[in-house]
């Protein structure tokens, strides 16, 4: 489709439709009517047709603008790793009104500060993972399926702890803490995630195994946290 210098391609994720690229003629202006509901960030009602090669945007309403992501460097960068989540875990045009609803939460949780920035992507990694398929068993042996209450190794091939019994291998060893907050979250909805507190020590070995099961299950490795970590180890 051929569009003009003022034309915005912009990507939506959306509950019916699921993760499409939509053309918004004229956006780039600052009077025109999409400029405001295809900023970054921005939730909204939006009516998009398909054209011949992709959706175009006739009609918008902003619900929440999300703005404020973009005055704060952590924030900014969060958001943007929640949104480049998405893109890497789903293909184009495949619906997942649960993972969408969780997503927005997700953002609203982030602007009103209420659960602590690492906790709340841990909570949604493992949301992500949950409903594209690679869900975690916290519960079962990933091997023998044997019950457990805790475990010192995950599997990445078998999506689960490893009981006693059972050969270790393709996996990441693993605190019993750090197990057990996982397990907690995976359980829990996501606004109650500000209940529980987790040292710093537990927070950093979440992050290094999260890291490693998305890396596993996903054609491309998000890019958005690691300019942050660079911008941090300096400090």
């Amino acid at each position: 489709m051929d569009y003009g210098e003022n034309d915005k391609i912009v990507w939506l994720f959306t509950d019916k439709l699921g993760k499409v690229s939509a053309i918004a003629k004229g956006a780039k202006k600052n009077k025109s009517k999409y400029f405001s509901i295809t900023l970054p960030f921005c939730y909204g009602e939006y009516t998009v047709f398909k054209g011949k090669s992709m959706y175009i945007l006739s009609e918008g309403k902003t619900i929440e603008s999300f703005q404020g992501f973009l005055s704060d460097l952590d924030t900014l960068t969060y958001a943007s790793y929640i949104c480049e989540l998405i893109d890497i875990s789903m293909v184009d045009e495949e619906s997942n009104r649960e993972l969408f609803k969780i997503m927005v939460s997700t953002l609203y949780l982030l602007k009103s500060r209420a659960v602590d920035d690492e906790i709340l992507l841990r909570t949604y990694e493992l949301n992500v993972l949950n409903h594209t398929g690679y869900a975690i068993n916290f519960n079962e042996c990933g091997i023998c399926r044997r019950k457990i209450e805790g475990s010192n190794y995950i599997s990445f091939q078998y999506y689960g702890g490893i009981c006693s019994e059972c050969p270790k291998s393709m996996g990441s060893v693993i605190s019993r803490p750090a197990f057990n907050v996982l397990k907690y979250l995976s359980s829990m909805p996501l606004e109650k995630a500000y209940r529980i507190n987790v040292s710093d020590e537990v927070k950093r070995e979440l992050k290094r195994l999260m890291q490693m099961f998305i890396s596993t299950n996903y054609s491309r490795v998000p890019k958005s946290l690691q300019m942050l970590d660079f911008i941090k180890e300096g400090e």
